[in-house]
């Protein structure tokens, strides 16, 4: 079924192009504009898919007609498709971790190992140890902060241990007590190179139930000054270690 479009607007005096028009049913924003055709420019665009085509529009095009508002939809992906962004991110993978436990770690071998030993045995050859060194030797840079209580909970202790075989292969691992964590979002999400956020949705028994990823320039901002001042306050994993020791 053809696409019911609306005239939004131009800012053309002449002929009327570029303009937008608006499709009536899904909402979305049809861009009318003068096609790239050069094979250098189109060389620089990136993301750019074999069915895709670019447009040139004037700036004032989408801030005059452009929408202001619009209806919030999650866009939300599968664990295939998140786990291919530990592959193909340019630059800056980052986690912000908040929650208590994990069901994930309680369900792992090496936790229970733990509970056992008081040390995780670890696998190195693991396909996400294995793409971490791979990415990290590629000159990019993997990190996370960890929110932890205090005391921490068995599970923490868990991912404070395992965080030296992460360490291991690249990853930076800082940590942040609970008390000090104020003004940070109260959920786990990664970043992408400072322009997508992927946020882990979970339920009540700490399993994923969803994830959702967020594109939105002013959201993505939003996230990334968490991620400033998780790292601003956030401490080395040697030095929380030595902390914890102290305290038990």
């Amino acid at each position: 079924m053809a696409r019911q479009l609306r005239f939004v607007g131009t800012d053309s005096k002449v002929d009327g192009c570029p303009a937008l028009h608006a499709d009536e049913g899904a909402g979305e924003v049809i861009v009318q504009g003068t096609p790239v055709t050069d094979p250098e420019e189109l060389a620089q665009l990136q993301h750019l898919g074999p069915g895709d085509a670019a447009v040139v529009v004037p700036r004032e095009l989408l801030v005059n007609w452009g929408p202001k508002e619009m209806e919030r939809v999650p866009e939300l992906v599968d664990r295939a498709t998140f786990r291919r962004l530990f592959q193909t991110f340019k630059h800056t993978a980052w986690r912000l971790e908040t929650r208590r436990g994990y069901a994930s770690d309680r369900e792992d071998p090496d936790f229970q190992a733990f509970l056992v030993t008081g040390s995780s045995p670890c696998d190195l050859s693991d396909p996400w140890f294995v793409n971490i060194k791979a990415q990290i030797e590629a000159g990019k840079t993997v990190g996370r902060v960890r929110v932890a209580d205090s005391p921490p909970t068995t599970e923490q202790l868990f991912l404070l241990d395992y965080s030296r075989h992460n360490a291991a292969v690249g990853e930076d691992i800082r940590y942040l007590w609970r008390e000090e964590a104020t003004g940070l979002p109260a959920e786990d999400f990664w970043i992408f190179d400072s322009r997508l956020v992927a946020v882990l949705h979970f339920d009540d028994a700490d399993n994923i139930t969803n994830i959702e990823l967020i594109t939105e320039p002013a959201e993505v901002v939003r996230y990334c000054v968490a991620r400033d001042a998780a790292m601003h306050h956030a401490i080395a994993r040697d030095e929380f270690a030595a902390q914890v020791a102290e305290a038990g």
